[in-house]
């Protein structure tokens, strides 16, 4: 053996000692964080609050700041709170959480269950953390706190946020168009979590490149020619052409748009009429268009177009009277995982809690806000992980029995808060660590 060899080898003995050390320290600390955000979770859930209303949770999260010594801004874009901790020179990394719950009623057991009713529209609804809102904001919460605790183990700065209107779609956007990136230290990297019932407690999900699907929510108001329902030849029946448009609207995806680009065409609300006896003037849908690729979706944009007026000129309604074609301006982009930041961080967490619940995961088609964060002029790489949230003993009982968790977006949402809570303090700390390693 050649002295080189033996350097080498002794040098990399050293850091595969050193890294266990660094990784035994995050187990142990976020282990004794996990309660307190645990704790801090059962309050969240209990109180949760609807996109824009994120008034008492925003005071929390700055609140726990605070105590952490992180210079604080309140109230940031709306309801957001950022935070800034410099130890030092080195890269910068945020973390963001999402702060905002569903209007849903919750329909879980739990002893710290939802009970919150909020005004939605003038409407008195019932408030849930469906989504797993609570579950993030407390392991952003313990990560920070763990970070403190282990500030001789990096450099640089840490920029975190609580993020309003996540659900909503509004949030991230406000947030950068108020300067997030300006008026804070513009970050080298951005990371977030999402709960993921789909994997098991203590284990994370990652993919480089798409992850989320962008987002476009389009109304089409169709017209008629109203009158009695027993006199069907003197009128032009609306809700026939709109239901000619949900039928047509199904060979979107599968004639018009390559097999091998996710696409999905859903609609979600039809409303006319107002009476068994009366054919109405009109009737309103509401579609949900997901996507990945920006030709794609101006595709569908156009042959949603086509369809409409081409069903409407098929049941003889003038030029002047085709149907509006509505697109909400509210998008969500996709979210996009940086290539290069998902690897490394994929590497840095295997070495914390193993390899074998590092899981390398697919895209889906649900949205996420995140994404914006990594499509402006900095550009920014980002990287969104997935926090598995069912517990292994309740997911081998649902496998043995044909079933599947309970989805996010649902009143049962059951997630395994401690097990969950700790792996993404573990994870998420090791992360920031790796990127900020002296």
């Amino acid at each position: 053996m050649t002295s080189k060899f033996l350097l080498i080898l002794i040098v990399m003995a050293i850091h595969i000692g050193a890294q266990a050390q660094i990784a035994d320290k995050i187990k142990k600390e976020a282990q004794k964080q996990a309660e307190y955000s645990f704790e801090l979770c059962k309050h969240l859930h209990q109180n949760p609050e609807l996109s824009f209303q994120e008034f008492e949770t925003a005071k929390r999260m700055a609140k726990e700041l605070n105590e952490l010594g992180f210079e604080v801004t309140e109230n940031f874009g709306g309801n957001s709170v950022v935070g800034v901790f410099r130890n030092g020179d080195g890269p910068t990394v945020l973390l963001r959480t999402d702060m905002d719950a569903l209007p849903i009623e919750e329909k879980t057991d739990l002893s710290f269950a939802s009970t919150k009713t909020a005004d939605l529209n003038g409407d008195d609804v019932a408030v849930m953390h469906a989504c797993g809102h609570d579950i993030h904001m407390s392991t952003w919460t313990g990560t920070a706190r763990t970070l403190m605790a282990l500030k001789e183990e990096w450099k640089g700065t840490l920029v975190v946020i609580a993020q309003q209107a996540e659900e909503y779609s509004g949030g991230a956007g406000e947030a950068i168009e108020a300067g997030l990136f300006k008026k804070f230290p513009t970050p080298d990297y951005a990371l977030a979590y999402h709960i993921n019932p789909e994997l098991e407690s203590g284990q994370i999900g990652l993919v480089g490149g798409p992850v989320f699907a962008g987002v476009k929510t389009t109304e089409i108001t169709v017209f008629g020619k109203g009158g009695h329902g027993a006199y069907p030849q003197k009128c032009i029946d609306p809700i026939v052409i709109a239901s000619r448009i949900v039928m047509d609207l199904q060979t979107i995806v599968s004639r018009e748009i390559s097999p091998l680009e996710p696409v999905v065409v859903t609609v979600g609300s039809i409303h006319g009429g107002t009476r068994p006896n009366i054919i109405p003037d009109e009737v309103k849908m509401e579609l949900t268009l997901r996507y990945y690729s920006e030709e794609a979706i101006e595709q569908v944009i156009a042959a949603i177009k086509r369809i409409s007026n081409s069903a409407a000129k098929a049941a003889g309604m003038p030029d002047d009277k085709m149907p509006l074609v509505f697109v909400s301006p509210v998008e969500t982009p996709p979210v996009l995982n940086n290539e290069q930041l998902s690897a490394r961080l994929q590497q840095a967490a295997s070495g914390i809690i193993g390899f074998e619940n590092s899981i390398k995961t697919s895209p889906e088609m649900v949205g996420e806000d995140f994404g914006k964060y990594g499509r402006t002029a900095e550009n920014v790489p980002i990287c969104l992980i997935w926090l598995g949230s069912t517990s292994p003993e309740e997911m081998k009982k649902l496998n043995a029995e044909g079933k599947k968790p309970y989805p996010l977006h649902s009143p049962r949402l059951n997630p395994d808060y401690k097990n969950t809570i700790e792996t993404g303090i573990v994870v998420m700390t090791g992360n920031v660590i790796e990127l900020l390693k002296k």
